[in-house]
């Protein structure tokens, strides 16, 4: 073989959320882009008739459910959250995650290489196992 032919594999890291920078996926989720899964209405058992009092009542419960978390933004509202701080924390965890992943996938990669269970390899890393 020809060294000249030779062409290292690129590193390939997932793709994910965290590492992109811009809208927050807080304003993803709650701002358009989602879209439903495909999957029964979750208060209807596939046994069950459906009929316009089943209805009445489902709908009954989400308006008694949307009042209650109405009361809960209004009361974390009252108590000085704000929405950006919580975009702000879940775009952090996100990132956290990422990176977590990534030293996963690295150190399975590392025990494959030694030959050792990732489990062993944390004490070397002073790695919580627990964590």
């Amino acid at each position: 073989m020809d060294p000249s032919e030779f062409k290292p594999t690129p590193l390939r890291v997932p793709r994910t959320l965290g590492f992109r920078r811009g809208e927050s996926e807080f304003s993803r989720i709650y701002h358009g882009g989602y879209r439903s899964p495909q999957r029964p209405f979750p208060m209807i058992d596939e046994g069950e008739e459906v009929t316009e009092e089943t209805l009445n009542s489902d709908i009954q419960k989400l308006k008694e459910k949307q009042d209650m978390l109405d009361k809960e933004i209004s009361q974390l509202i009252a108590e000085g959250y704000r929405v950006i701080e919580l975009e702000q924390h879940i775009s952090l965890l996100h990132e956290y995650n990422d990176i977590k992943d990534v030293s996963q996938m690295l150190l399975g990669k590392l025990a494959v290489t030694r030959g050792v269970t990732t489990k062993e390899l944390y004490p070397d890393f002073d790695l919580n196992p627990n964590d």
